[in-house]
């Protein structure tokens, strides 16, 4: 039986459609977007996700994705290295980066701990994290892990393996969101944002 789609068409299209958020209708835009984008277009993308694969590379400071070793904030002689954020993904990093205002150090663990999909501490960059404190050189480790049930599991596994260090082990604030309404807001991120009040008048 003929089919009506070119192979290499539904190829792309496959491929496409292996993507995290990307769905059957999604991918078949992307192709035919592609398809119609001129090959210069079409050869600067393929260009791109090659040098990705080829030019990216994991600090082996603190594990984000950079171009050199080590990456420019672990290399960067104006950052706090005595303080380190410790966050999920890569992405997350880029998050901080963003409001400007932590001028100190990263750990990226890749991923957060969780039974149910098999992601065991040992999948983590945990172990170095642990080594890279006793290393002498920090003071502070600043869990940023996600505020759900695996990056609060991960977040109190980790303070726990560093008790007794000696390190000052913080955590983020949970509160409620810029422009949100108190009404709308669960109780749990009520009750974050209650225990992380602070004094807007001294006394």
């Amino acid at each position: 039986m003929a089919t009506a789609l070119a192979r290499p068409l539904a190829r792309l299209i496959d491929e496409l459609g292996k993507m995290p958020g990307i769905g059957p209708k999604s991918a078949q835009r992307l192709a035919y977007h592609l398809l119609r984008a001129s090959a210069a277009d079409a050869e600067s993308l393929a260009a791109a996700i090659r040098a990705v694969k080829t030019d990216l590379r994991y600090c082996t400071v603190c594990f984000n994705i950079a171009e050199a070793d080590p990456c420019e904030v672990c290399a960067a002689p104006d950052r706090d290295h005595h303080v380190v954020c410790v966050v999920e993904e890569p992405l997350d990093v880029l998050a901080i980066e963003r409001t400007g205002q932590f001028r100190g150090a990263y750990h990226v663990l890749h991923g957060a701990i969780s039974p149910v999909n098999g992601v065991r501490p040992e999948d983590l960059r945990i172990a170095q994290l642990v080594e890279r404190v006793r290393g002498g050189d920090v003071a502070e480790l600043i869990l940023a892990t996600n505020p759900n049930l695996e990056g609060e599991a991960t977040a109190m596994y980790i303070a726990q393996l560093l008790s007794g260090t000696g390190v000052q082990v913080t955590r983020l604030a949970r509160g409620l969101p810029m422009g949100g309404d108190l009404e709308y807001a669960d109780e749990m991120t009520v009750s974050r944002a209650l225990e992380g009040r602070r004094a807007l008048l001294e006394r």
